[in-house]
């Protein structure tokens, strides 16, 4: 069968397209600790670790339930009227092994598999930082892993998974005609309102609206940003499936929007606070890149160039309604990458051209708002499904094992109470050893070297 996004059919795979695939997949992989690094320069330094393992063991978690069904319920031939694919017609991947499972596809796909595995991997990851400073770990494993199943991967059957031959793929895509290149839809906006679900049942913070939490490490922050730009050519150009026009011209929209991303954040935070700041300029990156994600095979130049910006400002004013309407999202998901990504997928409806690879015309490219209507529509059922499943399984894990820390422990240190570990070595840096009267004097590390 034909895939998603599948230039052609081809009697044999395609060394140029296998090698593109293999790129975008190691870039893709790269946002992981991207994306750990951003977040946890973002969080306190008493949690810095724990942020950075709940990206790690997402991404462990995610692969797990990927390979064993959630490439089937996304990519499986449809069950319930494009709603979900059938979860067990390839379980376990087995059947890719052999060359033979290619026939058709212009790339291995075991390959196009784990590609869109890691997908998953990087949108599992970015609801965790709603929840910084107060999540128990083992319940963010469970929540992860349930997740998985029941939002990204029908969301992603939905929106990617396209009709071919015998094949029928989900409702959004093949029905309503919905045109997201890249995941504006089944990654930004479902991790956002499902960040937002998870921001609610757990509440707010010790002191949020009271006490600062500033970033604790904006070398991090500026670092993980870098590194999140360039894995997001494989999560973009990569999606055109081959190193082909296609994959050029997303790379283009997606590099200009990243770069005025920057320029309508820190515009606003100048006119607003009266400086820029380093923190505004990574942000402004991230949501110009999630404003492109869903739109990047439709606008030309200058259209990138105007979402970039547009997002950029939107997004630098959204993350301040946390603090007018009261949920704590701690590190901006709602703001940046739910909202973002509702301009970007909008967008198209306004601002596509025919002459970009998907070919469709927005409202200023004389198509009308048939165009628009399509994509509000999208914007709107995956929101509204993925926060109420989001908020059903956040509430569950809540009511049974507890997602929430203990209070004290989150007071101390969520690091030094779930991971007996500190980010940062004060008492050696000042020369000094640990002792049984210090603050880890009680805890043991399986690493550590006894005299």
């Amino acid at each position: 069968m034909m895939h998603v996004l599948a230039p052609a059919v081809r009697t044999a795979t395609d060394s140029g397209a296998t090698a593109w695939l293999l790129v975008a997949c190691a870039l893709v992989f790269l946002m992981a600790p991207g994306l750990a690094l951003f977040y946890g320069g973002m969080v306190r330094s008493k949690s810095v670790l724990n942020m950075m393992m709940m990206t790690f063991g997402a991404a462990s978690v995610v692969l797990v339930v990927w390979v064993l069904f959630g490439y089937s319920e996304a990519f499986g031939d449809d069950v319930g009227a494009g709603l979900l694919g059938n979860p067990f017609q390839f379980a376990g991947l087995g059947q890719f092994l052999s060359p033979s499972a290619d026939a058709g596809s212009a790339y291995p796909v075991i390959l196009f598999a784990i590609f869109q595995g890691l997908f998953a991997v990087v949108t599992g990851a970015l609801v965790s930082g709603a929840i910084a400073d107060r999540a128990r770990f083992t319940s963010w494993l469970l929540f992860v892993g349930a997740w998985v199943a029941l939002v990204y991967a029908p969301v992603a059957h939905w929106v990617f998974d396209v009709s071919a031959g015998r094949h029928v793929g989900g409702w959004l895509v093949n029905q309503v005609h919905l045109v997201d290149f890249a995941g504006g839809t089944a990654v930004e906006i479902c991790s956002g309102a499902s960040a937002l679900a998870l921001a609610l049942v757990l509440g707010t913070r010790i002191g949020f609206g009271k006490e600062p939490m500033r970033p604790h490490n904006l070398t991090y922050v500026m670092l993980g940003a870098g590194l999140l730009w360039f894995g997001w050519y494989g999560f973009n150009a990569g999606s055109a499936l081959a190193a082909d026009h296609r994959a050029a011209v997303v790379l283009v929209t997606t590099t200009l929007a990243g770069a005025t991303g920057v320029i309508g954040w820190l515009a606003v935070e100048r006119l607003r606070d009266g400086h820029f700041t380093s923190f505004g300029a990574a942000s402004g990156m991230v949501a110009g890149l999630v404003a492109i994600t869903p739109s990047c095979g439709s606008l030309s130049p200058v259209g990138a160039l105007v979402v970039g910006v547009v997002a950029g400002a939107v997004c630098s004013w959204a993350v301040g309604l946390k603090y007018r309407f009261g949920y704590d999202d701690s590190l901006d998901v709602v703001g940046v990458h739910l909202v973002g990504g509702i301009v970007g997928t909008l967008a198209i409806g306004v601002l596509a051209t025919h002459l970009a690879p998907t070919g469709v015309s927005g409202l200023l490219d004389a198509g009308g708002a048939r165009q628009l209507g399509r994509q509000a529509i999208g914007v709107g059922v995956v929101m509204v499904y993925a926060f109420v499943v989001s908020a059903v399984l956040g509430l569950l894990i809540e009511r049974t094992i507890g997602f929430r820390i203990h209070r004290d422990h989150e007071a101390g240190g969520i690091d030094l109470a779930l991971h007996a570990e500190t980010a940062y070595d004060l008492q050696g840096s000042m020369g000094g050893r640990a002792s049984s009267h210090g603050l880890l004097g009680n805890l043991h590390h399986p690493r550590e070297e006894q005299p």
